[in-house]
C-alpha cells in the first residue's frame, strides 16, 4: 500500500526537479544574449525583487515594454539595489546585453542608472 503512494510522489517530485533545473539552466548564463552591450532607456513599470533573478519591466518610447533581468538576488543586493531603490515611474538607463532573438524584448542588465544613481550588477562585464 505504501509503495503505491510513494512511487507517484517520487516520480512527480523528480519530474518537478528536472523541469525546474532545465528552466533554470536555460535561463542562467549569457549564451542567449548578444555579445555587444547596448543602452536601453525608459520608464520603470514593474519591479520584482526575488529569485531566480530580480527583474524590471521597462517601457521605452519607441519599443514598448521590455523585461530586464538583473543579477541573482545576492549579487543584486551587493550592487546596492534593494527593495525600495526604485519604483514604477522612475526613469532608467540600462547598459546590458539584449536577447540574441531579435523580436524578444529581453535584456540582461550589467549596470542600471536611476535618478543619477548607478547600480553596477556585473562590474567584470563593464565595457563602456
Amino acid at each position: 500500500m505504501r509503495e503505491r503512494f510513494y512511487r507517484p510522489v517520487t516520480v512527480a517530485a523528480l519530474a518537478g526537479v528536472i523541469a525546474f533545473s532545465t528552466a533554470a539552466y536555460a535561463h542562467h548564463g549569457w549564451e542567449w544574449a548578444e555579445e555587444k552591450q547596448t543602452n536601453l532607456e525608459g520608464t520603470i513599470k514593474e519591479v520584482y525583487i526575488g529569485p531566480p533573478h530580480p527583474s524590471l519591466k521597462v517601457e521605452t518610447a519607441n519599443d514598448g515594454i521590455w523585461t530586464v533581468d538583473l543579477a541573482n538576488p545576492a549579487q543584486t543586493r551587493r550592487s546596492g539595489f534593494v527593495e525600495g531603490s526604485v519604483r514604477p515611474g522612475n526613469k532608467i538607463l540600462i547598459l546590458g546585453n539584449r536577447s540574441a532573438t531579435p523580436d524578444q524584448k529581453l535584456m540582461k542588465a550589467v549596470k542600471i542608472t536611476v535618478e543619477g544613481k548607478d547600480f553596477v550588477l556585473y562590474p567584470e562585464r563593464m565595457t563602456k
